[in-house]
């Protein structure tokens, strides 16, 4: 057998169907979740569409979007990143939906409040203050006001509201974000959360908020909708940060969160290939399955030589790496689906190039890649 037949082989795992409750993904390659703020007032239009649908044509079996912003004043920071709310928002929607199943392809909307992470003073509503837990920064220091339980309960509604919404126009799926020092994450994070009522306290108490919010939106798509919720240790603020120290810790955490109703955990990594803990070869997705049992999407500068900020700070561009380990855990069943940002971001034929073996053709990542919708 030639060598690239016997790199086509290995990359098989790939390109393999998946099945998770009654959804069918063409293939294990997810596009990564990318803010890209070319939505102008939120509204996401035909070149959105177009975007999406590129991935979908060129063998991505599952797209995640974007973060959407919930419908709360506080939900968002950046100028034309898009709204999940709002009828002329949710009809651009409808047509990025159609546009992908018209490819093959299945697509998830991220659901996104930021938090505490707001920019004062910015984006549609520049009147808003951040809201959070504690109203801590994500130093840890007073900002604003902690979040009341009436405003609790109306940001779990607009959650709910936004995933009623996705199932109606016609997603295949939701996912939650509750990663990377945003407001989910900021009220798992003992930083950020120093409440001393049910959303406070051990870890399990500042678990709930999350919990709350998984159950509002499995009671508003019903029992068999698929919900992803992505998880991560690592804050934008803070990358050596753990919500878990130990297996045992992230069990109870992960357990807790799946028999709230996830379905799919999408556990994002700076690297896929760092273990999680001492002892095992495992990453979070990994340990993550192990845990609970449940499907995990690993997520972490898949295909690139270097992670995302290390493209900005060291100002060099992220040249391609093979993916053959990726490929051998996939095999082994350490995850289900892997996900691929930046590769994808820049070049919508990624996951085609990578099957017919034209590794030769796939492009090198460069922040200038970020102006336009390629």
């Amino acid at each position: 057998m030639s060598e690239h037949s016997q790199q086509s082989k290995s990359l098989e795992a790939l390109f393999e169907p998946c099945t998770i409750n009654s959804l069918t993904f063409p293939t294990r390659i997810v596009m990564a979740p990318m803010t890209r703020a070319f939505s102008p007032n939120g509204v996401p239009g035909p070149d959105v569409a177009a975007y999406y649908r590129r991935r979908a044509e060129n063998g991505v079996g599952l797209i995640i979007t974007e973060g959407t912003l919930v419908n709360h004043p506080a939900a968002g920071d950046t100028l034309n990143v898009p709204f999940f709310y709002g009828e002329e928002a949710l009809n651009g929607w409808a047509e990025v939906v159609r546009q992908v199943h018209e490819a093959g392809g299945k697509i998830f909307p991220q659901l996104w409040h930021v938090g505490m992470s707001r920019q004062k003073g910015a984006g549609p509503n520049p009147e808003a203050l951040p809201i959070g837990p504690s109203g801590l920064d994500l130093q840890g220091n007073p900002s604003t006001e902690p979040m009341t339980e009436d405003e609790i309960a109306q940001v779990i509604q607009a959650f709910a509201d936004a995933a009623a919404d996705a199932k109606r126009i016609g997603f295949d799926g939701v996912e939650i974000h509750g990663a990377h020092g945003y407001l989910i994450d900021q009220f798992l994070w003992e930083r950020t959360n120093r409440r001393e009522d049910r959303y406070g306290g051990s870890m399990m108490k500042r678990a709930q908020f999350a919990i709350d919010v998984v159950k509002a939106v499995r009671a508003a798509v019903g029992p068999d909708y698929p919900v992803t919720l992505r998880i991560s240790q690592w804050k934008m603020s803070d990358y050596s940060a753990k919500l878990a120290a130990t297996p045992d810790e992230l069990g109870q955490l992960v357990n807790a969160l799946a028999g709230a109703g996830v379905d799919i955990f999408d556990c994002s990594t700076r690297r896929f290939w760092e273990t999680e803990f001492e002892g095992s070869d495992l990453n979070l997705a990994g340990w993550v399955k192990k845990l609970t049992g449940k499907p995990t999407i690993t997520v972490g500068s898949v295909g690139l030589d270097r992670e995302f900020t290390a493209t900005f700070t060291e100002g060099n561009n992220a040249g391609t790496k093979d993916i053959q380990e990726l490929v051998e855990r996939l095999d082994r069943g350490d995850f289900d689906l892997v996900a691929v940002g930046r590769a994808l971001l820049l070049d919508p034929q990624w996951a085609a190039k990578v099957r017919e073996g034209r590794m030769d053709e796939l492009q090198t990542f460069s922040p200038e890649a970020l102006q336009t919708l390629s």
